[in-house]
């Protein structure tokens, strides 16, 4: 996984693996997902960042137990 932010664009990506991006799609206003040919979710783009994301410039990586207490889709 890749995450890189442009501040001087205040975009911030992520590459979740090295696969070819076959299609790009808007999700909502400034959220753009990338696929796969074979529609996988490759990669995430977040516009805006630093209106959204607390401290873009700052990653905090954890393992252990994912947040299953979200509403269903």
């Amino acid at each position: 996984m890749q995450i890189t932010y442009d501040p001087d664009r205040d975009i911030l990506q992520i590459a979740f693996n090295s696969r070819e991006v076959g299609e790009t799609a808007q999700i909502s206003p400034n959220l753009i997902l990338d696929y796969d040919d074979d529609g996988l979710v490759v990669g995430m783009e977040l516009r805006q960042a630093s209106q959204r994301v607390e401290r873009p410039m700052s990653v905090t990586f954890t393992v252990g137990q994912a947040d299953l207490d979200k509403p269903p889709i």
